[in-house]
């Protein structure tokens, strides 16, 4: 990845936006984990920095999911979206997600901004008109969204995949393609194919500059290009998309601000307006704090101020070929000068217990349940050191607890808690004054500095489980060091050097306290708050930072920062989740 300058400290500016996850309930720790978790990360790690940052996510709340689960609960679909987004802002909290703005894709923002992007693809000749075949089901009384048709992949023989794209071999669909098709719905093979008209975005004709444009991002990972290749290239390649949708709840269809003759009672479909609402939500953001347009239009128009933005997006792998495909095709075929992501950071799935995470079918664990068992520190640490990077994740309790256990109780928490409850026995609630490094010191100072280096690359690259890793060792470190010079022994017969020992072992652990701030936010917030230095700031060098604490200095010893997970713990929560969610 090419270098972002921050060891150098020149400030830069950058936006971030997780793939919105969808309104029709709360979502599993697989979503979390493909998107705003790690997304969560970075933005911590570029602010902790100093860099300017705009981190937005949002709810997605058009299309057939919303509308279905709205009657499941027999609400009206505007209340149920508008109560499920106060409960997933009210999770995303409890996980600490620092965004600067939580929107919706039903907000008046994405409304204008869906339709204006609609009336300049439609001027550039880039919609057309489409009178085509849809499927009818008489026993669900409606059309059927493409994704609400089931049947057999005629690729992979999935027997699962949806009529927009099999899950399995994410190759594009149409429902006609499927074998056997079915109402996802309801179950119903009592399907007609009828005719209507829909809009379709000419993206074939912009296949050859997308996939320049792909091709001149060098340093994405292999999994994002991978896919986007494959949609490009396969088969017949890259193919105009629908962007209507025969719907009650949605986006209306105009141009701009113009009624769209023949296109009345439609609305535009969900992967169009979803896209589009990462800018809607920045327009949502300004509003939210009173600020003018121009301090939204700075972040996403190139001829505002966004020339000198990196836009880095975080998705899971299934959200990469609109990501990467159809919303560039509509910021470019706009001929506006929108902000364009410049990083695309893709994740593989994360599996449950020997089998897939599932929101339609309540399998896994969910982000509500997770909270009301254990603290968000837990899960974010596990989740993000074992990040579906490069493969697929597997989650289980057994290494859940060996986790947490090993890297937060034993290492992190042990280290704390072991250092200032030495000091307030032997020297008090103080840090204590007296001694000079030795080599010992000299050599652990350099052993971190390298450390530290690694771990801001490992950050600044996206590098999720490396940055992890390197963490650790940092924190192992510590540990290593007072097992090494033993401030314990050395008191007994020279007590003015354990002092120096343990006033650096109390730094080290305001260390470690900074360092962990991107991934475990509520125990960092502790530690630095125990030491008396709620704002440290990142360290430059580890030499100059590990005398923040100065000699007479209050401290408290904290209360234990992570209770280790017990046997009966695991096996009372793989029994409590090994069934459905209700």
């Amino acid at each position: 990845m090419p270098e972002i300058s921050l060891r150098s400290h020149v400030l830069e500016r950058h936006l971030i936006t997780s793939a919105i996850p969808y309104i029709n309930g709360i979502k599993h720790l697989g979503n979390l984990v493909g998107s705003q978790l790690p997304a969560d990360l970075y933005a911590r790690y570029l602010r902790a920095r100093g860099h300017e940052v705009l981190f937005l996510c949002a709810t997605d709340e058009h299309g057939t999911p919303a509308e279905l689960a709205a009657a499941k609960a027999g609400k009206p679909v505007d209340q149920y979206c508008a109560e499920m987004h106060a409960i997933q802002s009210e999770i995303a909290k409890g996980f600490q997600l620092s965004f600067d703005h939580f929107g919706r894709s039903s907000s008046p923002q994405n409304h204008a901004l869906t339709q204006h992007f609609a009336g300049k693809l439609d001027a550039a000749n880039l919609i057309d008109e489409v009178v085509e075949k849809q499927v009818y089901s008489h026993a669900d009384g409606r059309f059927l969204p493409d994704r609400y048709i089931e049947g057999t992949c005629p690729n992979c023989g999935y027997d699962k995949a949806r009529g927009d794209q099999c899950e399995n071999c994410t190759k594009q669909l149409d429902p006609t393609d499927l074998i056997e098709p079915r109402s996802a719905i309801s179950g119903s093979t009592d399907l007609e194919v009828r005719q209507t008209k829909h809009l379709y975005l000419k993206q074939s004709v912009l296949k050859d500059q997308l996939d320049a444009w792909i091709d001149s991002k060098t340093d994405w990972p292999i999994l994002t290009t991978s896919i986007a290749k494959k949609w490009l290239h396969d088969g017949d390649g890259l193919r105009d998309r629908g962007i209507t949708r025969d719907l009650d709840w949605g986006i209306p269809v105009k141009k701009g601000t113009q009624d769209w003759p023949g296109m009345e009672g439609k609305v535009f479909y969900v992967w169009f307006d979803a896209p589009i609402e990462y800018i809607a939500c920045a327009s949502e953001w300004a509003e939210a704090n009173g600020l003018e347009p121009s301090e939204w239009e700075r972040w996403w128009r190139t001829d505002k101020g966004a020339e000198d933005v990196r836009y880095t997006q975080f998705m899971g792998k299934d959200n990469v070929p609109f990501h990467t495909l159809s919303f560039p095709a509509t910021l470019l075929g706009s001929g506006e000068p929108w902000k364009m992501v410049d990083h695309l950071k893709s994740f593989n799935y994360l599996n449950y217990d020997g089998g897939q995470f599932s929101t339609s079918q309540g399998r896994g664990i969910f982000m509500d349940q997770a909270l009301d068992i254990l603290p968000a520190d837990y899960w974010r640490w596990w989740l993000l050191s074992h990040a579906p990077e490069n493969s697929d994740a597997e989650f289980t309790w057994e290494n859940f607890q060996t986790s947490v256990n090993k890297d937060l109780a034993d290492v992190l928490g042990n280290f704390v808690s072991r250092i200032t409850k030495f000091c307030s026995a032997k020297f008090g609630d103080q840090v204590p004054a007296g001694g000079h490094y030795g080599p010992t010191e000299l050599d652990l100072l350099n052993r971190l500095d390298e450390s530290l280096t690694r771990y801001q690359d490992n950050m600044s690259a996206m590098e999720v489980r490396k940055s992890a890793q390197e963490l650790r060792a940092i924190w192992a470190s510590g540990n290593e060091y007072l097992q090494t010079v033993a401030p314990w022994t050395v008191f007994k017969t020279d007590p003015e050097t354990a002092a120096m020992q343990t006033r650096l072992g109390l730094n080290l652990a305001l260390l470690f306290g900074v360092l962990s701030s991107p991934f475990v936010p509520e125990a960092s917030e502790k530690i630095l708050n125990c030491l008396g230095h709620p704002a440290a700031p990142w360290p430059n060098k580890c030499e100059d930072f590990l005398i923040n604490l100065t000699a007479g200095e209050a401290f408290e010893v904290p209360e234990v920062l992570f209770a280790k997970i017990t046997d009966e713990d695991c096996a009372r929560y793989s029994e409590q989740f090994s069934g459905k969610r209700n």
